[in-house]
């Protein structure tokens, strides 16, 4: 693959999950803007850490925390707390398998899907707030925790099949060796080494939690769906905000 062929998959992976410009005209590369999460993660993270570490000199933890949170969920629009909190309605409306594609499909919010936000939104304020590590390790941290957790969506399409017969996320799907879209992965996992054992806990988890994921998919619908990819991204981020959070 060529730098331009590049160039053009990120800025679709940027314009599909994300709000930051990236000039005009549109572009939508579905199977090669997958291997390219991991890097719009590094960018909004990267974001985030600079904003942190000015928010850092101005107010508490507490209120850092939020503020941290609060632009994660802008800067994307929403994109993947929309699809946890649609994943959450259907997963946990105890229907078969089709009626819960139908509730995930339903724009409207269910209590189940506002519990999982408001669940998720409250993990990662803990774990920013709490996150004691030194400014360099904080930052490094900030970096690669939203990559890491985008990068789960890769180990999603890769190793499920779609579940729906047609659908938005559909695309995403193509044959492309899964060693091959994970090669963008190498940069947040080296960043979270870089900061010692706290990095390691925050690997474990990563590990942990997407293998948990990957297997309740599995079991509960037999496959996996855009909403239920944007739901992964979450749910990892915010284990992973917590894990940072952890003291060693």
């Amino acid at each position: 693959m060529n730098m331009k062929e590049c160039v053009l998959d990120l800025k679709s992976a940027l314009q599909f999950s994300t709000i930051l410009p990236v000039g005009a005209g549109n572009v939508f590369r579905p199977v090669g803007q997958v291997a390219m999460f991991p890097v719009v993660g590094l960018i909004l993270g990267g974001i985030l850490a600079f904003v942190d570490a000015v928010l850092s000199n101005i107010w508490p933890p507490m209120v850092v925390g939020i503020l941290d949170t609060v632009l994660l969920m802008v800067l994307t629009g929403g994109f993947h707390l929309d699809g946890l909190g649609d994943t959450a309605d259907g997963l946990f409306s105890h229907r078969p398998k089709e009626r819960a594609l139908e509730i995930m499909k339903d724009s409207r919010s269910g209590a189940m899907g506002v519990l999982a936000m408001i669940a998720i939104l409250a993990m990662k304020w803990a774990g920013l707030a709490s996150m004691s590590a030194p400014g360099w390790s904080r930052a490094l941290l900030l970096i690669a925790i939203p990559a890491l957790a985008r990068g789960s969506q890769i180990f999603g399409i890769g190793l499920l099949p779609y579940g729906r017969k047609e659908g938005t996320a559909h695309d995403l799907f193509g044959d492309v060796p899964l060693a091959t879209r994970l090669r963008f992965m190498i940069a947040p996992v080296l960043l979270v080494l870089c900061t010692g054992g706290r990095g390691v806990m925050v690997l474990l988890v990563y590990a942990g939690i997407t293998a948990v994921l990957l297997a309740w998919y599995k079991k509960k619908m037999g496959g996996i769906t855009g909403d239920m990819l944007g739901a992964m991204t979450e749910i990892t981020e915010g284990f992973l905000f917590v894990a940072a959070a952890t003291a060693l």
